[in-house]
């Protein structure tokens, strides 16, 4: 995409034409983003107030729902709004933000899942060493690594769709400014920039996933030489949440490249970002939250907290 395009907007068709299920949409994804930016704001809270969850643990955790709330929030809104309004008309600007910021808090998620598995490997593999080893100092770098890795991958394929020129359709098969559909419009020729996304997607996925796989074989090996049975119940309890959101994340990611046919390509695409942009960010507090007693333990005094300030 570049300034000087003759096209100044785009239209985004959505999910449906049915009013009816227009309505029933708006509902489900006003409930669904209120949920996912109350329970991953209610993290970020406790992570910052409470002194029993400044560990690495939770350090990352409050990054990982800084990043959900951003990359709902960079979708869903402005759905909403076309829903509402029945404006399904998005300026050019408005769109590339929307598409950069979308794939940066996405590709930044995998990374720090990636790091999330070596603080549980450590956790785990290395008790002893726990404290010493996952600092502040070194547990901000490892998200600083994440944010900058993400940049550094974002920019070949940013820097050749600055160049691509949009002069007949402006209409966009999809709900947000995603780059498939944006690429299927385009009067350039797109075939080496569509290589440079699957070579980028592919690297982000084999390299993240690999630090998962390698962090969980050393962690299932440790487990299981525990002697006892509570030991292994409470070792794993400790990163079982971690799991549960690795395999959403990466179970939709491969969801999409395993297509039954051209034909349902981008019925697929579709429903796989409604479950990314609204149902995995509403589900990730509750999965991180459900089985943690120091994160009930911290919200109950929180609101303690909050009733002995009213009564006052």
């Amino acid at each position: 995409m570049r300034n000087h395009t003759s096209l100044t907007r785009f239209i985004l068709l959505g999910l449906t034409e049915d009013p009816q299920m227009q309505i029933l949409i708006f509902i489900f994804l006003l409930i669904t983003y209120m949920l996912s930016v109350t329970g991953n704001l209610t993290i970020i809270i406790l992570t910052l107030v409470d002194s029993h969850l400044k560990t690495a643990m939770y350090f990352f955790l409050q990054n990982f729902s800084f990043l959900e709330i951003s990359f709902t929030s960079a979708c869903i809104p402005r759905f909403l709004y076309s829903i509402s309004t029945g404006d399904r008309a998005i300026t050019y600007n408005a769109c590339a933000c929307q598409l950069f910021f979308t794939y940066v808090f996405e590709i930044t998620e995998f990374f720090l899942l990636a790091t999330m598995s070596y603080d549980r490997y450590i956790a785990i593999c290395k008790p002893l060493h726990y404290m010493t080893i996952m600092i502040p100092r070194v547990c901000k770098r490892l998200v600083f690594c994440c944010w900058m890795t993400t940049l550094l991958i974002m920019f070949p394929p940013l820097s050749l769709g600055l160049n691509l020129v949009f002069c007949d359709s402006n209409v966009i098969d999809h709900f947000v400014c995603d780059a498939n559909p944006l690429l299927k419009i385009s009067c350039s020729d797109t075939w080496f920039i569509e290589q440079m996304i699957i070579v980028c997607s592919v690297l982000t996925f084999i390299m993240t996933l690999v630090c998962v796989v390698l962090s969980y074989v050393y962690i299932i090996r440790t487990i299981l030489r525990l002697p006892s049975a509570q030991q292994k119940k409470k070792a794993f309890s400790t990163c079982s949440s971690h799991i549960i959101v690795v395999s959403i994340t990466y179970g939709s990611c491969i969801f999409i490249y395993v297509k039954p046919s051209a034909k349902d390509e981008m019925a697929i695409n579709k429903g796989v970002s409604i479950l990314t942009t609204s149902i995995s960010p509403m589900l990730n507090p509750f999965i991180y939250t459900l089985k943690n007693k120091q994160v009930k333990q911290a919200f109950n005094d929180l609101v303690k907290r909050f009733i002995l300030l009213s009564k006052n």
